[in-house]
C-alpha cells in the first residue's frame, strides 16, 4: 500500500465529524493512512438568516470545495442532501456510502395535542416547513438554524411544539430523543440519509481508494433523486422532496417525487414504479412531468419569492 495519507477534509460539527471519522476508518481498514483535517463552513457560522436568503449553492460544502481546489485536503465528506447537484468543476463524486434512514423525525416534548389544533413547529428547511404546512395548515413554522446540537438545545429553550430533524443525524450522534414521532407522509430531500464523498477529478490513487467505499445501490437511487432535483433546478432550498427505493424481488424502483409552493398550499406530485433498466432517466421524466403539470409555473413564483 502507498504511503500517502489521505488528508479528510470536514465541517467541524460533531454530525459532520462523525461522518468523517466513518470514512476514516474504512479507509484505514484498506490499509490507507488517513488524516482528518477540519474547517468551519459559511452555514455553519452565520445563523441569524434562514438558509435561502443566504443565496449561496452549497453553503455547506462551498469551504471544503475551495480547501480541495487549493490542495489543503485530498477529499471532503459531506451529508449528501446538501451537497448541490452541479459540482465545481475539477470535483468529481468518488463515492456514496450504504444509506441511513431516509425519514424525518418530530422531535417534541411529550405532548401531542397541538397536532390537533394550533401549534408551532421549527425548521431551517422550505421543504419541512411546505409539507408541514399543508398538512397541518393552523400552524406557524419558525426557522431553526445550527448544527444539529445547537439546534436540539434550541428546541428545549424554546416555546416551541417541536421541530423537524432528518432521523439518521440524530441517531448517528446517538441524539435521538424519547420524544419523537416518524413523518413518514413527509418525502424527504433528495439523497437524505446518504453520504458523498468527493475528490479531485486527476488523482486517480485517491479515486482508486474511495471506488472500495461505493455502495451501488444507494448510489443510483441518490442518483435518480437529485437527477429530479436538478432538472426541477431546485437548488438545495426549494420545496422538494425526492425518495427512490430499489425493490430486489421485483427489480423495480419506486419513485415519489413532490414540489410545493412555499406555503405548502399547491402540491405537484408523483408516484411510479419502473424497471430498473429506466433508472437513468427516471429522476429527469419525472421533473418533467411536474414540470408539465404546473411545476414550471410554481418554480417560477418560488424563485421570484425567494429573490425578495
Amino acid at each position: 500500500m502507498a504511503e500517502k495519507t489521505i488528508r479528510i477534509g470536514t465541517r467541524d460539527s460533531e454530525l459532520a465529524l462523525w461522518q468523517a471519522h466513518t470514512v476514516e476508518k474504512k479507509l484505514n481498514d484498506l490499509g490507507y493512512k488517513t488524516k482528518i483535517v477540519a474547517v468551519k463552513s459559511t452555514g455553519d457560522i452565520i445563523l441569524d438568516q434562514p438558509l435561502y436568503e443566504l443565496g449561496i449553492t452549497g453553503i455547506f460544502t462551498k469551504t471544503l470545495d475551495v480547501a480541495m481546489i487549493n490542495g489543503d485536503v485530498d477529499i471532503a465528506v459531506h451529508s449528501m442532501k446538501d451537497v448541490p447537484t452541479a459540482l465545481p468543476k475539477g470535483i468529481v463524486q468518488a463515492a456514496v456510502l450504504e444509506r441511513a434512514s431516509t425519514l424525518d423525525i418530530l422531535v417534541h416534548k411529550g405532548n401531542l395535542d397541538f397536532l390537533n389544533g394550533e401549534g408551532t413547529i421549527a425548521t431551517g428547511s422550505l421543504r419541512r416547513q411546505a409539507q408541514w404546512l399543508n398538512k397541518y395548515p393552523t400552524h406557524k413554522v419558525v426557522d431553526l438554524r445550527g448544527n444539529v446540537n445547537s439546534r436540539m438545545k434550541k428546541l428545549n429553550e424554546s416555546n416551541w411544539n417541536g421541530a423537524i430533524f432528518a432521523a439518521a443525524g440524530l441517531e448517528r450522534i446517538n441524539l435521538k430523543p424519547e420524544n419523537f414521532i416518524n413523518l413518514d407522509w413527509m418525502i424527504p430531500a433528495p439523497a437524505q440519509g446518504a453520504m458523498l464523498v468527493v475528490a479531485m477529478q486527476e488523482d486517480a490513487f485517491i479515486l482508486d481508494a474511495l471506488s472500495h467505499l461505493n455502495d451501488i445501490e444507494t448510489e443510483i437511487v441518490t442518483y435518480i433523486e437529485r437527477q429530479f432535483l436538478k432538472t426541477l433546478e431546485g437548488g438545495c432550498t426549494a420545496p422538494i422532496g425526492a425518495l427512490a427505493r430499489y425493490n430486489e424481488e421485483e427489480d423495480t424502483i419506486h419513485f415519489q417525487g413532490v414540489l410545493f409552493s412555499l406555503d405548502g398550499k399547491e402540491k405537484i406530485e408523483i408516484d411510479k414504479i419502473v424497471p430498473i433498466e429506466e433508472w437513468k432517466k427516471l429522476g429527469f421524466y419525472s421533473a418533467q412531468e411536474i414540470l408539465i403539470t404546473g411545476g414550471t409555473k410554481l418554480m417560477t413564483e418560488i424563485k421570484k419569492t425567494l429573490k425578495k
